[in-house]
């Protein structure tokens, strides 16, 4: 997930420096949305070592 949000703030930022805003605002946010879920993913894989 880490690699996915990676990817696409990239996008975000070509697509920004080029004018792209539409594309660049939507990137954004996928982005963000995979970065929390993996933020999500991380923080219940180390609850469940601990348990």
């Amino acid at each position: 997930m880490l690699h996915y949000a990676i990817v696409f703030i990239v996008i975000a930022l070509i697509a920004g420096f080029l004018g792209f805003s539409s594309l660049s605002g939507t990137a954004a946010l996928i982005a963000k949305i995979c970065f929390f879920v993996f933020l999500v993913f991380a923080v219940l894989s180390f609850l469940k070592k601990k348990v």
